[in-house]
């Protein structure tokens, strides 16, 4: 083990005072330029490496976080970004953070403006962020980098904007993947059907656009004679209106055995299949939520594409303290694995890498 180095000894090194080597490591005013230039000179010969943590709890100040994402129900891929976040938080908790998680209306531009506007009025230290489309998220970002507030972006990459980090999966290749695993078991199908939810005919995130570009990509590439034929259950109609949409869907297109989801709603379809008894149609979904689960251990989902929701709600917040708390980098882009859920392998789908 290396021996510990003490300020005295710098001091020593350096022939200045202990108070000037405090004031030097810790960044505070009125040292000298010849003294600076001392210090410096023997930490470097020392091979002197501060201890980031006990500085940061020295410090004692505190930080408040804000994390901005779409409002949804109970259950959703979102709570588990929110748990993850909260974990972090706790773990750090001697360090003074604290966690503000703030919703807005994913599909409403206005929503997402009085949201962000209100989160600048509180002056945060750093910022978590589900974007909505590029041109008002950056009317947001741009403020941050004004103010010099850091901030990662989850689900939806948008490079453009500058984030501290990003979190979450690369969507094209996303898409492509749910493509190659469908067909592995759909390779004689010749109709598909590619579930949707729209409002306005607008798509509620940019990850999912990019999915479905990823995901019709590969089939035009590998099974160009399959047909997709889409179902769109509306956002904003009640969900036993989507009942009566599917059984509409099956009847005109009994040809159809596969289904992809390409959000976290494959249960909407799922629990459909096991009310109505249709035992010959399986779906492709995404996100280990538990009604999706249900759905894979009853045998109407197929499989489930994980992207480590949990975890990523977790190491956004663990970025910021990196980068604001401990001063140090971070990597700018983290793409999290693409994992496939069966029913054998579900029960063993945990988050203890993180806890």
């Amino acid at each position: 083990m290396a021996e510990k180095i003490r300020i005295k000894d710098i001091a020593e090194r350096a022939g200045v005072s202990v108070g000037t080597v405090d004031r030097v490591l810790h960044k505070r005013p009125n040292v000298s330029a010849s003294a600076l230039k001392r210090v410096e000179k023997a930490l470097e010969e020392m091979n002197y490496q501060p201890n980031m943590y006990a500085s940061a709890l020295a410090y004692n100040r505190s930080y408040k976080f804000y994390c901005l994402i779409p409002k949804h129900a109970s259950e959703a891929y979102w709570d588990e970004i929110e748990m993850g976040a909260m974990k972090a938080i706790e773990q750090r908790r001697d360090f003074y953070l604290d966690l503000e998680i703030m919703y807005y209306s994913r599909l409403s531009p206005d929503s997402f403006i009085e949201t962000y506007k209100k989160c600048l009025s509180y002056n945060p230290d750093g910022v978590i962020l589900v974007p909505t489309t590029l041109e008002v998220t950056r009317q947001f970002t741009d403020e941050l980098h004004d103010r010099n507030i850091p901030f990662v972006l989850l689900d939806s990459y948008m490079p453009a904007l500058q984030p501290l980090s990003f979190y979450g999966q690369d969507s094209i290749q996303s898409g492509h993947f749910a493509a190659h695993m469908l067909m592995l078991i759909a390779r004689q199908e010749t109709t598909i059907m590619l579930m949707k939810q729209t409002k306005d005919g607008k798509m509620a995130s940019r990850q999912q656009e990019n999915r479905e570009v990823g995901f019709r990509d590969y089939m035009k590439n590998n099974f160009p004679e399959v047909k997709i034929v889409e179902v769109n259950l509306p956002l904003d109609e009640e969900k036993k209106q989507y009942d009566g949409i599917l059984e509409k869907f099956f009847s005109k297109h009994p040809e159809v055995h596969h289904c992809v989801a390409l959000n976290s709603k494959a249960h909407i379809v799922g629990e459909f299949l096991l009310k109505t008894k249709r035992h010959n149609v399986q779906i492709m979904g995404y996100d280990m939520v538990h009604k999706n689960a249900d759905c894979l251990r009853a045998g109407s989902i197929s499989f489930l594409i994980a992207q480590h929701a949990y975890q990523q709600g977790y190491f956004s917040v663990d970025s910021l303290f990196r980068a604001i708390v401990l001063k140090k980098k971070v990597e700018a882009v983290n793409y999290m694995p693409i994992d496939l859920l069966t029913q054998e392998n579900i029960d063993f789908y945990h988050r203890s890498w993180v806890q």
